[in-house]
């Protein structure tokens, strides 16, 4: 028995071939690109092309050609968008993990190159296998909330992500074809992925998949909760999976507590925080806590959606709206785009922008109180940002600054 990888009789499982190999991939093929898509439409919702506080990856050129001003209907839209994304991208694993599994024996067969167009797939299949790892693995570390990237994460899953949708498409492209020739036929045929020697079976092959999908069933059974309030529980793999952060109004998920942000009592207290607004020709306005609240308030029922893939089910919010404090400040007509600043002392998005559209929305806030309470100092006491399906990082809390105008 040859006991090194690059032997091809050292490869012995019975369940390896074309048949297994093909079917994992056409399925890879469909949720792939059905997250690759739902990912680029992620990175739109931030809007990177309205400011330089959204784009966190500026030198990304002609990667953002598809970019468009992302809408506020329906109010659901990155909700549903980041949940498939995430639910399904984790869903995949299992599939992932059998499918490199069946084409192990492929990544020790010498010689490696055997001309230059073997060379140039075999480097295509390193980018392939590398990039798919290095897209699922960093996206996992997100959603658990473990930030251990060299950098941004959304710089590195964005590049990475073009990286191995190129080598995907064009392994996709030559394989393909035989791919559906191997799920059409009734017998097998011979290749390099069938061992000379095979073992004795312990499973069929459809009984591995069976195995496979099994797995995925369970992963999806464990994230998909933390996108409904009576799931929330089942949602074992999810940060947000366990018991809801308190009772009352205002108990339902965040990710950034006040504590973390470096928020004082003393910042937010009634004397001390007032909101600065700023607009046409440099016009200023300070409101207290007290005035906001003696303005027209308006109600709205929102979620919170993240990008790590929970989401809340509606919230009543209720506040001034975004566009009536532009009007404070000389944009009495259609409201330009706004940038918003935090008290946040640390981590990332204490800025975010918001374009024109979204602050014309009758249904964006700057909320001072949620389901008939005021906010609370971790959902961003004495006031905070709520549009209409905006990630919920754009949706700033601690609010301290507002400046209207063209960003």
């Amino acid at each position: 028995m040859a006991r090194s990888p690059f032997s091809p009789s050292f490869w012995r499982s019975p369940l390896r071939g074309p048949w297994l190999t093909s079917v994992l991939g056409v399925v890879l093929l469909v949720g792939i690109t059905v997250l690759f898509v739902t990912g680029l439409v992620s990175y739109a919702a931030y809007n990177p092309n309205l400011s330089p506080v959204n784009d966190k990856t500026p030198d990304k050129g002609i990667l953002g050609f598809y970019l468009f001003s992302w809408p506020t209907d329906p109010h659901w839209l990155y909700r549903l968008n980041q949940g498939i994304h995430v639910t399904l991208g984790i869903t995949l694993i299992p599939v992932l993990l059998a499918k490199l599994w069946s084409v192990l024996p492929k990544l020790f067969t010498l010689p490696p190159a055997r001309s230059l167009a073997h060379a140039l797939e075999r480097i295509s299949l390193l980018l392939l296998v590398g990039g798919a790892l290095f897209e699922f693995v960093t996206g996992v570390l997100n959603v658990q909330l473990d930030y251990i990237f060299p950098g941004s994460f959304y710089t590195l899953h964005f590049y990475g992500a073009w990286v191995f949708i190129g080598a995907f498409v064009a392994h996709a492209a030559l394989k393909m074809p035989m791919a559906w020739r191997n799920l059409r036929q009734l017998r097998e045929e011979k290749n390099d992925l069938v061992p000379p020697s095979p073992a004795e079976p312990t499973v069929s092959r459809r009984g591995a998949l069976w195995f496979v999908g099994g797995g995925s069933l369970l992963l999806f059974l464990t994230t998909v909760g933390q996108n409904f309030d009576v799931l929330r529980r089942t949602a074992l793999l999810a940060p947000h999976g366990g018991a809801e952060p308190g009772n009352g109004p205002n108990g339902f998920q965040i990710n950034k507590t006040a504590a973390y942000a470096g928020i004082r009592d003393a910042d937010t207290s009634e004397e001390a925080w007032r909101l600065v607004v700023v607009g046409r020709d440099g016009r200023t306005v300070r409101l207290s806590r007290a005035e906001l609240l003696a303005m027209p308030l308006h109600s709205a029922a929102l979620p919170i959606a993240c990008v790590e893939g929970w989401s809340t089910s509606d919230q009543w919010w209720r506040g001034v709206r975004l566009r009536d404090l532009a009007a404070l400040v000389g944009y009495d007509g259609d409201p330009p785009d706004v940038l918003v600043e935090s008290l946040q002392q640390r981590g990332a998005f204490r800025r975010a922008a918001m374009r024109a559209n979204q602050v014309a929305d009758s249904r964006s806030l700057l909320a001072l109180s949620v389901n008939g309470e005021d906010l609370t100092p971790d959902h961003g006491y004495p006031a905070r940002i709520i549009v209409p399906a905006a990630p919920g990082v754009l949706n700033t809390k601690w609010v301290a600054r507002m400046t209207f105008g063209d960003l």
